[in-house]
């Protein structure tokens, strides 16, 4: 398979600092007179219900599953946590028809600390050429609780190419990076871009 890896770096923001990591109990105890900062720290959860967060297990976020949104069809979702459900990825496509409209999703748990800067990366190729880079701001998001299990995010819409030339087989290369770019999941699929479902 043709090497994604050196084209999966998220793109830097111009004038953009990431911020001291800080823990939760910080957050809490924050500039907590600060109205702006109490609405901002309400809207990443922090604070709502009992952590869920496995002592156990060191990683900060994990990936549960990615699903693919076609309007009038069943959604296709891939459970992560199923054993070998990763390495299925590139060796079993999933179609896609030529022309359709389609947006992923996917769903995670924050765990120990707060996530910043979450993205999204992939590089599509066909042929060895690449034919399509995306990047797409996840967000910041607190460990999860009881009052909030899982976090979801639904992607921006995307068309799938369409005519003859753009049938065949496509490979890609995805990955979750945040803002201290810690890569929380990479991982290689594939798909087909077929005349119909």
């Amino acid at each position: 398979m043709a090497d994604h890896h050196d084209e999966l770096q998220p793109e830097a923001t111009a004038g953009f600092k990431v911020a001291e990591s800080k823990t939760i109990d910080e957050y809490h105890k924050l500039d907590q007179n600060d109205e702006s900062l109490k609405k901002w720290k309400e809207s990443l959860g922090i604070g709502s219900g009992n952590s869920i967060s496995n002592p156990n297990d060191p990683r900060k976020c994990i990936i549960l599953s990615l699903g693919l949104e076609v309007e009038g069809r069943p959604d296709i979702i891939i459970d992560l946590k199923a054993p070998g459900a990763i390495e299925a990825l590139k060796d079993k496509p999933f179609s896609i028809k030529e022309g359709a409209d389609f947006r992923m999703k996917a769903t995670f748990q924050v765990q120990h600390q707060i996530l910043s800067g979450m993205k999204y990366l992939q590089v599509v190729k066909r042929k060895g050429i690449t034919v399509n880079k995306l990047q797409e701001m996840i967000g910041s998001f607190s460990p999860n609780t009881e009052d909030k299990p899982i976090w979801e995010k639904k992607f921006e819409t995307e068309s799938a190419p369409s005519g003859m030339l753009a049938r065949g087989h496509y490979t890609a290369m995805s990955k979750f990076v945040d803002d201290d770019n810690e890569t929380h999941l990479k991982f290689e699929w594939a798909f087909d871009i077929k005349k119909d479902w």
